[in-house]
């Protein structure tokens, strides 16, 4: 199996999701159809991407361990700029059969770089 992704979701959204069969929220208060794919991380990227996008934020979150080989769709690693980190990006929508895992996430989590997930 190649590397995990991992993709943090809130967590309403993804018992919806688990409703329809597919999630297709790319990130916070954005769809897939508005960016064109789902944003992801690796696990060593997860923390500074929580800390970005939600900060002290209280709302319920979980991060979705996906299993990139049942994927249909391309998964591509890009960076936000030029030289920048490659993150993965979903080129499509997830099936809810290609999360292997889901882990509640606390924003104390965030704090901790580098923390084991």
């Amino acid at each position: 199996m190649t590397e995990q992704l991992l993709h943090l979701a809130e967590e309403p959204l993804w018992q919806a999701a688990r409703g329809t069969g597919t999630y297709e929220m790319s990130t916070r208060g954005r769809t897939l159809r508005e960016e064109g794919f789902i944003h992801c991380s690796l696990p060593h990227q997860l923390p500074g991407v929580a800390r970005m996008l939600y900060g002290s934020d209280d709302r319920d979150l979980v991060v979705l361990v996906i299993d990139p080989d049942r994927l249909q769709v391309p998964v591509r690693y890009e960076a936000m700029k030029p030289g920048g980190e490659e993150f993965p990006h979903i080129y499509g929508p997830l099936p809810v059969s290609a999360v292997v895992e889901v882990r509640p996430w606390s924003h104390a989590a965030a704090q901790k770089e580098g923390e084991a997930l």
